[in-house]
């Protein structure tokens, strides 16, 4: 690089600190007012480490006697705001004299804006993983409400086309004497207590094939079935039933609160579908649904009931008894079957 050249360089560097050192002592020979301004009280002669106390002077020097050129950067402090300076060093000749032309740039603004990318882009990512997290969060406890076919249904299209199901089982259950265990404890333990036996429900249902469709205080109501159909739906559902009652006749063996559970269910017809616009829930109706709400109030305590459409699906593993006729509604008198276990389901709970 020549002197006109440097010349030339130095005009265009208005706003910019700009210095010239001896190459083989790396001291100060010329500076601007901005490389005063920046670098507060210096003098000619200065040796570049003083200046920079982080400057590597050997890589200094083996840039220059190589390519010519050495960059780096420094941060220091100036007016009680931390300044960063690119330095770009590049060697030149004067009168058969090796020097260098050190150009500084302020770079503090680049730098914020990396920093404030920096943070941006950790704060996009961090969001991301929350939605992410929400979203997993939504699709578990929509997947808790709904079948998944229903679930990717919704998502999909955001409507849900109601189904016939037929045919289906739907077993109904609930607790005998359940407002006066309320009023005799303390909610939060009947709270407890219900979370314990329904999830052991849940079990024991996912066991058999038999999923919950919705649990409503001390009413506990579960398909076989659906979605997808299956032949052995009766038995699903009778052998969750049989293992309900057994599960509730263990735990009552431990607990102090004793729970008594009466069942129906029954075989037949049922439409799903998601009901509802912003508290929308997966609900299923029809007549299957209809018989097996009645059914459970014909049960005995720790009983099943359930609707010849049913029983005679079932194999041997369970024996029906005959209790007999009811009026369901305006219908025709039903038959009605208690349902006992003749072989012991298999499985745990």
């Amino acid at each position: 690089m020549s002197i006109a050249a440097i010349n030339e360089q130095l005009l265009r560097a208005i706003g910019v600190g700009v210095a010239l050192l001896d190459l083989e002592t790396l001291r100060l020979r010329f500076y601007n007012d901005t490389f005063r301004e920046w670098f507060g009280e210096i003098e000619v002669g200065q040796h570049m480490t003083d200046l920079f106390s982080g400057l590597d002077a050997e890589a200094l020097k083996a840039g220059l006697s190589g390519e010519g050129r050495y960059a780096t950067e420094t941060s220091f402090r100036l007016r009680r705001r931390t300044m960063t300076v690119a330095l770009s060093f590049n060697r030149a000749l004067e009168n058969d004299e090796a020097i260098a032309v050190l150009v500084c740039q302020n770079i503090s603004r680049i730098k914020e804006l990396e920093s404030m990318i920096d943070s941006y882009s950790m704060m996009v990512e961090r969001n991301t993983r929350e939605i992410k997290r929400e979203k997993e969060q939504v699709e578990k406890l929509l997947l808790n409400m709904m079948p998944r076919s229903v679930y990717e249904e919704y998502k999909t299209f955001g409507i849900v086309t109601p189904r016939l199901y037929d045919p289906v089982a739907v077993l109904c259950l609930d607790f005998i004497g359940f407002a006066g265990m309320v009023t005799a404890h303390d909610p939060g333990v009947i709270v407890s207590e219900l979370n314990d036996i329904y999830t052991a429900f849940d079990r024991i249902g996912e066991q058999f094939g038999c999923a919950r469709i919705r649990a409503v205080g001390d009413f506990y109501i579960a398909m076989a079935g659906m979605p997808d159909p299956t032949d052995d739906y009766a038995q699903s559902a009778a052998s969750a039933a049989v293992r309900f009652i057994r599960y509730l006749k263990q735990r009552n063996e431990t607990h102090p609160i004793q729970w008594t559970a009466r069942v129906g269910i029954a075989a037949g017809p049922v439409v799903g579908s998601v009901v509802g616009v912003q508290k929308y829930i997966y609900d299923v109706f029809g007549g299957a649904v209809i018989h097996a709400s009645r059914l459970r109030y014909f049960a005995n305590p720790m009983c099943i009931v359930a609707n010849r459409a049913l029983t005679d699906q079932l194999d041997d593993r369970f024996v029906a008894h005959a209790e007999g006729k009811i009026e369901l509604a305006d219908e025709q008198p039903e038959e009605v079957f208690k349902i006992e276990a003749e072989v012991q389901a298999s499985g745990g709970g």
